[in-house]
């Protein structure tokens, strides 16, 4: 399947990998890229840019295709060295930087005068239209369906991805609600030129998180996610937990008052020991409503393969024997 984003990449089937904390290292990355699709680091989640160009050279060294990095830029304290990050990859033969969080305007002048091209995850159609000023090359578009931070509008993909397609000039995937054969052809069909799906390649044989983690999400329904920090307005969707519901109780109590040193226990610094040790109750963890469409543990060339073959499918017969009655 060719798409303007299979090109614009250089990658076989138009599925991207999201970056993910504490999820995307390179074993993953490099499963996915192997298998097709684009792989990406989760950038901040390696401490400095020299862990960082040591998960590259990792990747590197089990996958020839491109891979890519996530950078997020979050107000912070303790500000990250985003120089030092783009440094590294640069130097790793880093091909596309998936941005996400704040506009990273500062970071594009390096990154296009090292040819990589850059796709900025945007959950409104008029941060979309931003990213496109600065000169991003694509855009992931978020609807509200999406695990992390799905943005304050709470527009879903049946809405958002045709607005998209109104609007953009320059080519975007659809993320949110993304698992399958089903997803991509619905996607493609609302303007969208390929997927980027996060949840679903968390339960995959080499994601590198606990089997704890893999066998939460195969269990949950669409039903089983919550929002929460939505007072704060940084809005994230989580799989509810006892420390979701925790956090919860504190919102309703708290009201507008709240801050966030007030769920601090239920959020910061739980995703290594949620990810990588498997206590799924001691802190909140993104994961999309997608997790209701999610039944098995696959590899990811299974994944992969089963959503082309799949998609061509439901292109090629279904709809195909629609049209001709």
């Amino acid at each position: 399947m060719r798409t303007k984003i299979t090109e614009l990449f250089n990658i076989e089937h138009p599925i991207i990998q999201g970056g993910m904390h504490y999820v995307g290292f390179a074993e993953l990355a490099a499963a996915v890229s192997e298998a097709g699709g684009l792989g990406i680091i989760t950038g901040l989640t390696q401490r400095t840019p020299e862990a960082l160009a040591q998960e590259i050279a990792k990747a590197r060294a089990l996958t020839s295709k491109p891979i890519g990095v996530n950078l997020t830029f979050l107000p912070s304290i303790n500000t990250p060295d985003y120089p030092g990050y783009v440094k590294a990859i640069i130097e790793g033969g880093v091909t596309v930087v998936e941005t996400a969080g704040r506009n990273p305007v500062q970071v594009m002048p390096a990154l296009k005068e090292a040819g990589i091209k850059v796709i900025h995850k945007c959950t409104s159609v008029r941060h979309a239209l931003k990213a496109q000023e600065i000169g991003c090359d694509a855009v992931s578009v978020d609807g509200f369906e999406c695990g992390g931070h799905p943005g304050e509008d709470d527009i879903p993909n049946m809405i958002l991805l045709p607005r998209a397609a109104d609007e953009l000039e320059i080519p975007f995937v659809a993320s949110g609600g993304q698992a399958d054969a089903r997803s991509l052809v619905a996607s493609l069909s609302m303007g969208a030129e390929g997927i980027n799906m996060g949840t679903r390649f968390i339960a995959t044989k080499e994601a590198p998180v606990h089997e704890n983690v893999k066998q939460a999400i195969v269990n949950a329904s669409e039903l089983d996610t919550r929002l929460i920090m939505r007072p704060l307005r940084n809005t994230e969707r989580v799989l509810n937990n006892e420390a979701v519901e925790r956090l919860i109780a504190k919102e309703k109590a708290l009201g507008d008052s709240i801050k966030f040193e007030d769920i601090h226990g239920e959020v910061a610094g739980v995703y290594p020991k949620i990810m990588l040790e498997g206590d799924m109750e001691i802190g909140a963890w993104s994961c999309g409503m997608v997790a209701g469409l999610i039944h098995d543990v696959p590899t990811c060339k299974e994944l992969i393969d089963r959503i082309m073959a799949e998609a061509d499918a439901i292109i090629s017969q279904r709809l195909a024997g629609i049209l001709r009655g």
